[in-house]
């Protein structure tokens, strides 16, 4: 088996890995790199997620690229649309010819002998081996295989049809279908409002509701106004950060008044026939879990259909062809979508050895968010789940891992390895701030994140930033040079 060599290997070819491409490209020009996607096209989630509804769950201002401004009069994007976006970005800056596709990553070895990584993947049936200084993780936190699976008491004696969002049959026809959405999280509410434009009925069942957050489209409102089409791209990108981050510490700051204000939001898009409690009254604070948002209101539009409606109650059993409810309602089904959340994966679910032995992921903690405890020269993805775009946290992550690699190439070191040396290094903190219940279920699979710097969580994107253009880099690293090997 031959290996090729490259100073920079990246796994995955969703927004992350193109994102990292671009940064590689533009700050480290004399470095080679690669990247390995296991499908057969780039984009990644918005490749695999192809369920009626499916669309950004934030604005594309903050969850594009910043080098690459998407152009349209939206701030909510359908897939296809974001799909096309990051095909189109990739292309245009050339990264799309270092994609190798159909390559998936099985294995990824250290060896402190030669300062080395050896990442082995499945091609054809074949192994193919690449060495490279570094190793990027652009593999996102769910597993792309295997869903969550749904925890529905009686589901195996249901005799219709089960489908999971995350692998959405192409030929699946649902018009004229009495259908169940289980769960209320950000999926579920995209698909509402579609399925509901052919089926018979749609009924979304949840054990308990979410804040939800209309969001007008251009020339909706004086906000939608204020951030529309006209203004500058960058311009847009930070008044829609400024805006989610007011939002988010003024929320958390008087959760009373928050509750007051969204849920107010909710009452006046309401049929008079649903009430806000139970159906729409969370029992946590605003930002306990992701505000979902709801382009120009439309699930809240679907409300007003006839055919759909809102359950919440926690699910008794299933029979053959119905699902009945702790509240002594049966409701007749054809078909049960289980919208219930993310399998936790960490690292796309490939085997991480360092110099011969396992290295248990769990069991790490996150130095500045992108780098395991103990393990050297390998950096991992990591964006916003709360406060900001996904995109801008991963973006972070390519700059502060690009700003390591140039200092570390002007200084002969050949390796750095997060160490974590003092006692508080290992007190455990979420690696996200959400009780959201796919978290509660596989949290612990994720690294740790710890109380003091550098092993703390990012939680503003600002603050990050400048600690990635910034911020020291020896603080909490052991560095391997040249002259030490030698």
């Amino acid at each position: 088996m031959s290996t090729k060599e490259y100073d920079i290997v990246i796994i995955g070819a969703g927004i992350a890995g193109i994102n990292a491409a671009y940064r590689i490209q533009s700050l480290l020009p004399n470095h080679t790199y690669v990247i390995l996607e296991t499908r057969e096209t780039a984009g990644g989630t918005w490749d695999l997620f192809r369920y009626p509804g499916v669309r950004l769950d934030s604005d594309i201002h903050t969850f594009g690229f910043s080098w690459y401004p998407y152009h349209d009069d939206r701030n909510m994007m359908d897939g296809d649309s974001v799909f096309k976006y990051l095909n189109e970005a990739a292309k245009q800056c050339g990264i799309d010819k270092h994609i190798l596709f159909n390559h998936r990553v099985r294995h990824a070895a250290w060896s402190s002998k030669n300062n080395q990584w050896n990442v082995t993947s499945t091609h054809l049936d074949k192994e193919v081996c690449i060495s490279a200084t570094y190793v990027f993780f652009a593999t996102g936190y769910f597993d792309h295989q295997e869903p969550l699976r749904a925890q529905i008491p009686g589901l195996d004696d249901f005799n219709g049809v089960i489908v999971h969002p995350q692998f959405w049959p192409e030929d699946l026809d649902y018009s004229g279908k009495r259908i169940a959405v289980i769960g209320s999280g950000a999926t579920a509410i995209s698909l509402v409002p579609k399925l509901a434009e052919t089926a018979s009925t749609v009924t979304m069942i949840q054990r308990s509701p979410n804040y939800i957050l209309p969001i007008s489209s251009p020339g909706g409102n004086r906000l939608a106004r204020l951030l529309s089409t006209t203004l500058p791209h960058q311009v847009k990108r930070f008044a829609w950060l400024a805006v989610t981050l007011v939002g988010y510490y003024v929320c958390r700051k008087f959760p009373g008044a928050a509750k007051e204000y969204l849920l107010g939001l909710v009452q006046r898009q309401l049929p008079k026939h649903i009430q806000v409690d139970p159906h729409f009254t969370p029992r946590y604070n605003v930002w306990d879990q992701r505000l979902l948002a709801c382009p120009d209101g439309d699930f809240f539009e679907s409300l007003h259909r006839g055919n759909v409606r809102v359950e919440t109650a926690n699910i008794q059993t299933c029979t053959p062809n119905s699902i009945v409810l702790d509240n002594g309602k049966s409701i007749d089904v054809d078909l049960v979508i289980t919208a219930t959340g993310h399998k936790l994966l960490f690292g796309g679910g490939s085997t991480l050895e360092i110099d011969g032995k396992v290295c248990d992921i769990s069991k790490r903690f996150l130095w500045n968010g992108m780098m395991l405890q103990d393990v050297p020269n390998a950096f991992f993805a990591l964006g916003y789940l709360t406060n900001a775009s996904w995109t801008m946290g991963v973006d972070v992550t390519a700059l502060s891992a690009c700003r390591l690699i140039n200092y570390m190439a002007k200084r002969d070191i050949l390796a750095a390895v997060p160490l974590a040396k003092g006692p508080s290094d290992s007190t455990v903190r979420p690696l996200w701030n959400l009780n959201s219940t796919y978290m509660a279920v596989s949290g612990d699979s994720l690294p740790k994140s710890g109380i003091v710097s550098p092993w703390q969580p990012r939680t503003n994107y600002i603050v990050d930033y400048l600690h990635a253009k910034y911020r020291l880099l020896s603080e909490g690293l052991e560095f391997t040079r040249a002259a030490q090997m030698g």
